[in-house]
């Protein structure tokens, strides 16, 4: 867990020398504030380490103080790793991402189960819909239970495996330190009243540090850090009220720090294209946020906290891991109006999508979606919509299908589909359809040759004729059931008529005569 002196020399010798720097214990306090010359290195001529031998300048307490700053994140994640513990070994840590794997998947059966299970008829569509969304926030909950102590093993492996990497760029500070002390120079950024803590050169980049001055003497609404190799965001980010816009794509972020949800104002967050495996819960704090831009990063999920965000009008998290969306996405963002999921693992879309009223185009291509919740037809605002690609896991539409009356685009390529709903005809405004790659038998192949509109006129007509033949039926039911009643009245008529006659045949008869039986 410390550093090893052989791999790193001077990181291994400032962090053995930090306990020792500061005033003597018993060293009067000075009237005056100390200088940084004035921080005392204890003596210890009898057994003076090598390094000092071949690096004098180790044994300046200036350098040694500007070097304690610069390693001070790496003292800090060593205090959090010793009580942590030691790193998991290799197997234990590729088990727990077995177990994890397994439980996402039995997780993703289940909620497949539970999106196709039909509805009781004792069940209204409303009352149906609120069983579902609690089945299904209670298989989460399980989940998160059972990955719990896995999901543990899998962060204390990453975070050894970010405390190698912070050894290694601790080792690189501090030997420009160096080399600076050598040429006699030595760059000790002083702490100001109300400065961050934190932002010494080797930190924090200069151009964002020099962001943060700006932003505490003016209103500054706009900040582009794209494609900087920016590696962490401070915290004091936070603290920019006024801003609007947000641009932190293709770096090199793992996370970004809690304090974003002090950005109250903020209406477009972009970023994209870095190393991010989680948002912070802090995001449901942005109430004007209008734009979310995600994409390409390693998230896995969503936080709930997501859904707190209803100004939302896009959001993009596609080239993800992701398996599902937040529970309740569909009754909290009433204003989405662009949902981009392509590219990431998603089995099944939460029933709560379907309340996504304003929702104008959905891209969930590339997942491994099983189905769509059966009222999807409810999303009436909808004008594109892309599934392509779910390839063997996409085998069917909803029947709902049909209600999609503004759809005006539709990519269902390379799935499973063996027939478009019967109510497809519905979709007046369609006017772009990709079905290639589907095992069409309904409508047949020489009708999906001719075209979009061929098959709407083909589908029109067939639900044409699946109304009359329903008419038909349903006529023909009417005319049994009053056949039916004709024969009931008829037949219980006759039953009385001859229940007559048998009571007037089966009265007692007088006694014959014995002399007449005779004489005949």
């Amino acid at each position: 867990m410390d550093p090893n002196p052989s791999k790193f020399p001077m990181l291994s010798y400032v962090m053995s020398r930090l306990p020792s720097l500061g005033p003597g214990p018993s060293k009067p306090a000075p009237a005056t504030p100390p200088d940084l010359c004035e921080i005392r290195i204890d003596a210890q001529p009898s057994d003076q380490p090598p390094i000092l031998n071949q690096m004098p300048h180790l044994s300046d307490p200036k350098v040694l103080a500007a070097m304690q700053r610069a390693v001070s994140d790496v003292s800090q994640t060593r205090s959090v790793l010793k009580i942590l513990g030691d790193r998991p070994d290799h197997e234990l840590v590729d088990t727990a991402k077995a177990r994890l794997a397994e439980i996402d998947s039995v997780l993703a059966k289940k909620l497949e189960e539970l999106v196709l299970s039909p509805r009781p008829p004792d069940f209204d569509r409303l009352q149906w819909r609120v069983h579902l969304a609690d089945k299904e926030a209670q298989f989460r909950e399980q989940a998160d239970k059972d990955k719990q102590g896995y999901k543990a093993i899998v962060q204390l492996d990453e975070l050894h495996s970010a405390y190698d990497k912070l050894l290694k760029d601790a080792e690189q500070r501090l030997v420009k330190i160096y080399e600076s002390a050598m040429a006699g120079v030595v760059e000790i950024q002083e702490e100001e009243p109300g400065g961050d803590e934190g932002l010494t050169n080797g930190q924090v980049p200069e151009e964002v540090a020099g962001i943060l001055q700006e932003a505490s003497g003016t209103t500054l609404d706009r900040v582009n850090l794209s494609g900087r190799q920016l590696q962490f965001l401070p915290e004091a980010f936070g603290s920019i009220r006024g801003l609007l816009l947000l641009d932190l794509s293709r770096n090199e972020l793992k996370v970004l720090p809690e304090s974003i949800g002090g950005l109250e104002k903020l209406e477009e967050l972009n970023v994209s294209s870095n190393f991010l495996e989680s948002l912070p819960e802090s995001i449901g704090r942005l109430q004007n946020l209008k734009v979310l831009n995600a994409t390409g990063n390693k998230l896995s999920a969503l936080p709930d906290s997501i859904c707190q965000c209803r100004s939302l009008v896009e959001l993009d998290v596609s080239f993800n891991g992701l398996t599902y969306l937040p529970t309740n996405i569909g009754y909290e963002l009433a204003n989405l109006q662009k949902l981009s999921i392509q590219l990431n693992k998603i089995r099944s879309l939460p029933t709560s999508v379907c309340e996504l009223r304003s929702l104008r185009c959905l891209d969930a291509h590339f997942n491994e979606l099983r189905g769509l919740p059966l009222d999807f037809g409810r999303l009436t605002n909808l004008e594109i919509l892309s599934l392509a690609s779910n390839f063997t896991d996409l085998t069917e539409l909803p029947e709902t299908f049909g209600d999609l009356t503004n759809l005006k685009e539709l990519d269902i390529s390379n799935n499973q589909i063996h027939a478009l709903p019967d109510t497809f005809g519905r979709l007046e405004n369609l006017t772009k359809l990709n079905v290639d790659g589907n095992p069409l038998v309904i409508p047949p192949p020489d009708i999906v040759q001719q075209g979009v509109e061929a098959i709407k006129i083909f589908m029109g007509k067939r639900w044409l004729e699946i109304l009359v033949e329903e008419e038909r039926k349903s006529m023909l039911q009417v005319q049994e059931r009053e056949e039916a009643g004709w024969l009931t009245r008829s037949t219980s008529w006759l039953k009385d008529y001859v229940s007559g006659v048998s009571e007037y045949l089966g009265s007692p008869r007088t006694p014959r005569d014995p002399d007449l039986d005779q004489q005949l």
